[in-house]
């Protein structure tokens, strides 16, 4: 997931991050098109419609946090981020551990803030942004689930949301000129977008979803370690304490809402 991140922050220089999400965007439709192939059903009344929101707000969050990788660190733009999951699980909670959890990642996203704010208040907005548009991607996810239309409505929301956004391709026009920065581009969908995905599936027939959800926590360790070794990013003291109160807090929740939260969760 966060190689494919690591990858987007290489093409900034070229394309603009709106431009990448975009490329992202149509990698991922590609893929998932020549692979599932959706039946026409997929194309038809208001499972089109559904799957067209969920896509729609998927490549926003997408093109949101791309903007905020462009000016914060990769782990504390996904420490940030993680705002929106924890805050659905929150109000439809009303447990003692869950408002612990909910505390730990405030406070964490506060330290983090407090360290960004002055070098780049506009990646906070950002990352808060797309923490706001994960939450409704949970909400849309859940709806998608539940139509039981799985990997043919993502294809269909890609594909529609990649024709919806088209003006995000103004910005990879330098992208169209070099064979290199295309396939870097198309490759991050594959990497941060269709390979996730199946391997959540593959995880989550083995381990269930209670077990799986409690990973989520090693997510803005991982992209933490991705953005030090790839990115050569390392984090200050303040913002590597953020992190981990963001992850302490992700891993508080309590099962039964991290279960149905999970099945929703994005591949960033």
């Amino acid at each position: 997931m966060y190689l494919g991140a690591a990858a987007a922050t290489w093409l900034f220089e070229a394309v603009n991050p709106a431009g990448v999400a975009w490329l992202r965007q149509l990698g991922a439709a590609v893929f998932l098109l020549a692979w599932r192939r959706p039946k026409r059903i997929a194309w038809r009344g208001r499972a089109l419609l559904l799957a067209t929101a969920f896509g729609v707000v998927t490549a926003g969050m997408n093109v949101l946090f791309y903007e905020a990788i462009a000016r914060l660190p990769l782990g504390t733009a996904v420490a940030l981020e993680f705002v929106g999951p924890v805050f659905v699980a929150a109000i439809g909670s009303r447990t003692a551990r869950d408002v612990v959890a909910l505390l730990f990642v405030v406070g964490g996203v506060v330290l983090i803030a407090d360290v960004q704010l002055s070098g780049s208040a506009l990646g906070v907005f950002f990352a808060l942004a797309a923490a706001a548009a994960w939450a409704g991607y949970i909400l849309l996810g859940k709806r998608v689930a539940n139509a039981g239309n799985g990997v043919d409505s993502l294809a269909v929301g890609f594909v529609m949301a990649t024709l919806l956004l088209s003006p995000l391709a103004l910005g990879t026009g330098e992208a169209w000129g070099s064979a290199r920065l295309l396939v870097l581009g198309l490759g991050v969908g594959l990497l941060s977008t269709v390979v996730p995905y199946v391997l959540d599936q593959i995880v989550l027939r083995r381990v269930g979803q209670a077990k799986f959800a409690i990973l989520l926590a090693l997510l803005p360790v991982t992209a933490t370690a991705t953005g030090l070794v790839v990115l050569g990013q390392v984090p200050s003291v303040a913002e590597a304490i953020g992190i981990l109160a963001v992850v302490a807090g992700v891993a508080l929740r309590s099962p039964d809402e991290r279960a149905s939260n999970r099945s929703a969760e994005p591949p960033s």
